[in-house]
This record gives structure tokens, sequence and C-alpha cells, in this order.
């Protein structure tokens, strides 16, 4: 995780990111800090090993905070640098994070797709792509943010398998990363099924998750709007599956859905209203999981 110090409303992903809303206080970032120190206490009260790195000054970074955009890590030790739409996010890729990262774990391999940038071809890591990490498929659904050279071009190199189809908000513009529609957990999918606009793609998602053995849990369009969809399943020190969201995407569910979830994990949530308002992601964005073999 990424503690922010110049946290905002991004002018340059706002045109694509119809979550984003600027707040009109003028103390955004003091806010948003309150919120992510609340965010890593309650992991970390939880037993969740958090990593923590303080963003700098320089360059301007204000949506640091959602580092799984720019990286992903891997259980084999490999590393994925993604290419990303807003040039201000593209400076949030900083080596010296993946330099300190390499005191606790094993890094063996560092795949750079960020080269796709000069051809204005985007894959904004594990926002863009929702990945099923134990069958090994990437659910994608395909926006200015997402490209499907760069997604065909990352399942090449690391195996998976790609699931792609078109979603829609309930104005029908494309939403700009599958991870605010869809969560996948290792016996469940958290899915709005509703923003898949094509059955034929719809089926095919449809078929693709229960076919991997994954209980669906759909989600409307109104929750989805409230990040119900922005979640993540973890595991804590002691082997506990937690289900990790934001209090806003929690409320939004009804009864049955949280009974549904709480078949699974523990389910654990934290107020993060002004990072969701002004940055247009929630708790999932802020996490950027780390699957590295660890060094004994």
């Amino acid at each position: 995780m990424i503690r922010p110090i110049d946290f905002k409303f991004n002018e340059q992903t706002a045109a694509n990111n119809k979550f984003q809303v600027a707040s009109e206080t003028q103390d955004v970032q003091a806010q948003a800090l309150k919120e992510f120190d609340g965010f890593v206490d309650l992991l970390r009260q939880n037993d969740v090993d958090v990593t923590v790195v303080d963003d700098t000054l320089q360059p301007e970074t204000p949506d640091s905070i959602f580092p799984n955009n720019w990286v992903s890590f891997h259980d084999d030790g490999s590393v994925y640098l993604y290419p990303m739409f807003s040039e201000n996010r593209r400076l949030e890729r900083r080596k010296e994070i993946l330099e300190g990262l390499k005191t606790r774990f094993e890094l063996s391999h560092i795949s750079d797709l960020s080269f796709y940038e000069m051809q204005y071809a985007f894959l904004e890591g594990t926002g863009s792509m929702v990945l099923d990490r134990t069958n090994k498929i990437a659910y994608a659904c395909l926006s200015v943010r997402t490209d499907e050279e760069v997604l065909n071009n990352f399942c090449m190199l690391s195996g998976y398998k790609p699931v792609v189809f078109q979603a829609v908000d309930s104005d029908n513009f494309p939403i700009y990363h599958t991870n605010v529609m869809m969560c996948i957990g290792d016996r469940f999918a958290v899915v709005c099924l509703d923003s898949i606009s094509d059955a034929e793609e719809r089926l095919q998602v449809n078929i693709s998750l229960k076919g991997s053995g994954k209980e669906i849990i759909e989600i409307s369009l109104e929750q989805m709007n409230k990040f119900a969809g922005n979640m993540l399943q973890v595991s804590n020190t002691a082997g506990e599956s937690l289900l990790v969201m934001s209090e806003q995407g929690y409320l939004s569910l009804n009864s049955e859905q949280v009974e549904a979830l709480e078949q699974y994990s523990r389910i654990i949530y934290a107020p993060l209203y002004t990072i969701e308002k002004n940055g247009g992601g929630s708790a999932r964005c802020m996490l950027a999981e780390i699957h590295l073999p660890s060094k004994s």
C-alpha cells in the first residue's frame, strides 16, 4: 500500500472514470490520509501483513494510493509492470519500491509492459484485469484503459487465459476498470452481470465462472456504483480468509448477499468516502497484493 502525500482529484483520469467526483472541501489530502491510516490499522488489527511505502512529493502523483494499477506480484516470483493511460500515473512506477521488497521477498523476473504507452495501448494491472490466480484466468472488460493486445501479451507471458467482454454503466458508458464490477474469490465471484449488455458475452463470463467452481453472487448497477464490486479476498497471518471492502460497498449489500459472502470469508470494511469520491477507486484498488515467495 502507498501512503499518500498529495492525494487529490486527478483531472487526467476523470474523463473516463465516471466514479470520480471532485470534493468541494480543500482538505482532501488530510481526509484521505486519515482514511488510509485507518484502513491500514483495520487490516493490521485483523492480522493482515501490510507493507506500507510512503509516497514522495516529487514527482506529482495524485493517484499513487492505487498501486495495483502499475504492478502485480505473482507466486513464481515474477513481477509485471503495466502501461498506464494517464501521464502523471506513469510516474508511480518506482524502482526503489521493488528494491525495497527484495529484502523480504523473492523477485525472480520483472516483465515491463510499459512500452505499450508509446503505442497508446494500456493495461492497468489488476484494475484492468481481475485475476483468478488458482485457475489462471484473466477477466477483462475492454476500455480505453484495457487494450486486448496488451492483455493477450500478458496472458502469453504469464500463462493466463483471457476472458474478454464489454461492460457499461447505466448510462451505457464503458466501465473504466474491471475490478469495480467484479471480484474473484477462491470459491465465489461477485459480479455485476447487468453491466455486460451483450447476452453472449454475459453467458461466456457465467460459464467461465461456474466452470471454475465459483458461486456467483450478483450485484446491481447501483451497488456497483457504490463500490460493492471493488472487494479483495486476502489471507491473514493465521491463514484466515478475509474479504476486504469499503464501508460504502458493505452498506450497499443486502442481507442475502452478506450471508452468501460470509460462507467463504469474514468481512472487514473501512470508511473510504473521500478516496472513493475523488479517486474513483476503493478498497481493492488500494491493495497491490504480494504473492511473491518469502525469503527464508
